[in-house]
C-alpha cells in the first residue's frame, strides 16, 4: 500500500521519500488532502558481474548447437507461412 504524503512532506523530506522509493516503496502526493499524483519506483536493472555468471556454468555440460537447434525445431511452430 502507498504512503499518502502531502506536497509540503515531498519538498521537506524528499532525501528519505527517495531513499524510501530506493527501497521499493510507493507513494500518493497530495494537494490540499487531494491526491494529485503517484510516486513509485521504476523497474531497476538487476545487473549480474560477467565473473560470477562465468563460475556458475563453469562446470555446466557443454551445449550441443546441432541437436539443441534441431530440438526446438521438433517443438516450436516456426512456419514462415502467415496465419489466416
Amino acid at each position: 500500500m502507498s504512503e499518502v504524503i502531502s506536497q509540503r512532506e515531498l519538498r521537506n523530506d524528499s532525501g528519505r521519500i527517495m531513499r524510501a522509493l530506493d527501497e521499493g516503496r510507493s507513494f500518493v502526493l497530495t494537494r490540499n488532502s487531494v491526491p494529485v499524483g503517484e510516486l513509485r519506483p521504476l523497474r531497476r536493472q538487476r545487473l549480474v558481474d560477467v565473473r560470477l555468471v562465468a563460475e556458475l556454468f563453469h562446470d555446466a555440460p557443454r551445449v550441443d548447437r546441432t541437436r539443441f537447434r534441431r530440438d526446438l525445431d521438433d517443438v516450436v511452430d516456426q512456419d514462415v507461412e502467415p496465419r489466416a
